[in-house]
């Protein structure tokens, strides 16, 4: 435990909790191998300092040490960044130019966002793994390197591999040694300890005094869910240093700083032994609501199939009265949620009774809606570019998706940004 506490002050690690000293401890045993890493985790929990603390404790710490963002990198330029690539292998190449697995040779690389890499650069980084060789792009010729690879990811890679978007082969070859990240919310006990670091570290900064917290607002602080995780308790601590004048908050002060679309009494989708649930469908709060308000939509259309097939085959449906008005408001909903048709002070006409024959027809038109996923993730992008001015940055900050992923969507769905 003593090198446990050691290493938290090295590297400014924040924390008590079983969990976090367990991640340690283990990174810590699996330095002086050259095995590989994967670190999982949710965005923002700080899996990127378990590398450093794995590349200091063995025997390459006096070599160097790269960090790589592969949702950062754009698809079609992310094997000449990690390999390499040869004089006139595309345009653009002016000039041979060495990768990162090149220049990290005798060191560490580490592999942030690595269920982002495509599937063609996965198969050279397996074969990096196995047989320690890579080529450069436009390249014939074989070059060795000795680097000890560790990645870090937040997306859960058992269903990524379901999905045909990550080779299962490099998903065992990478998870030699896997380290677990726990969450904010299941380190409660560290979530004012976090908060008190960072107010101070802000005071510092700013040059005010810190802020505290009263027992009602130290609650709600370690009630909310944190779907930021440490990262959003940052930047949250930094808005309330700044902006609040008085130093003291109670709980109604500290709830206007935390976004309520998060939830702050929504279960978690957990499974058992505190891991994220690898089976879950659904990583946040904003998907539940997407499928609730799916799931809605299809319930809407099915009772206007069901009536249209009624009225469609009934030998003798009454429109009158009551039944017309729930016909008539379920008619002129707007698709998304049902709204009554707007009172009128003139009396609602009476409607026919329908009976078919030969000679009426019901031409009332059906129109089902559509509920492709596909559509409404266009829509989602489009208003997230529109609402940043195009930035694809800021833009796929707020869908909670790479970079890299918004890129490859655009171009997809050839969305003008």
């Amino acid at each position: 435990m003593k090198d446990v506490q050691q290493i938290k002050q090295r590297f400014g690690i924040i924390g008590n909790s079983y969990s976090l000293n367990r991640a340690i401890d283990v990174a810590v045993q699996v330095a002086p191998t050259d095995l590989s890493v994967l670190i999982t985790g949710e965005s923002g929990t700080g899996k990127e300092v378990f590398p450093q603390i794995i590349h200091q404790h063995s025997a390459r710490k006096h070599g160097p040490y790269i960090a790589v963002n592969c949702g950062a990198i754009p698809e079609g330029t992310i094997d000449s960044e990690l390999f390499g690539h040869e004089k006139g292998s595309f345009t653009g190449a002016l000039s041979d130019r060495k990768g990162y697995f090149e220049e990290a040779n005798g060191g560490t690389i580490f592999l942030d966002e690595i269920g982002e890499l495509p599937l063609s650069t996965q198969v050279r980084l397996l074969r990096v793994l196995e047989t320690g060789e890579f080529i450069r792009v436009g390249s014939s010729k074989s070059i060795k390197t000795d680097v000890r690879v560790v990645g870090a990811t937040n997306v859960n890679l058992d269903k990524a591999i379901g999905n045909g978007d990550f080779r299962e082969d490099l998903y065992y070859r990478l998870n030699s040694i896997p380290i677990t990240i726990p969450p904010l919310r299941e380190r409660v006990e560290d979530i004012y300890l976090l908060f008190r670091k960072f107010a101070s570290d802000f005071a510092d900064r700013y040059r005010m005094p810190p802020v505290k917290l009263e027992e009602d607002a130290r609650l709600l602080l370690e009630k909310y869910r944190w779907p930021g995780n440490i990262r959003q308790l940052k930047n949250i601590t930094e808005q309330i240093s700044i902006i609040e004048s008085q130093r003291i908050l109670g709980a109604d002060n500290l709830r206007n700083y935390l976004p309520q679309h998060a939830g702050e009494n929504l279960p978690a989708l957990m499974s058992g032994g505190g891991q994220q649930s690898k089976g879950a469908d659904f990583s946040n709060e904003r998907e539940i609501l997407y499928k609730v308000l799916f799931d809605m939509k299809r319930d809407v259309n099915d009772l206007k199939k069901l009536v249209f097939e009624m009225m469609q085959h009934g030998e003798n449906f009454d429109l009158k009265g009551e039944n017309a008005q729930i016909i008539q408001n379920l008619y002129h909903s707007d698709g998304e949620i049902l709204k009554p048709r707007p009172q009128s002070s003139t009396p609602a006409p009476s409607y026919p009774s329908i009976r078919h024959s030969h000679g009426i027809e019901d031409t009332e038109e059906f129109v089902e809606e559509s509920l492709s996923l596909e559509d409404k993730e266009i829509e989602l992008i489009e208003k997230a570019l529109g609402k940043h001015s195009g930035k694809r940055k800021n833009a796929a900050q707020e869908l909670g998706i790479s970079e890299r992923t918004l890129y490859r969507k655009i171009k997809e769905y050839g969305i003008k940004s």
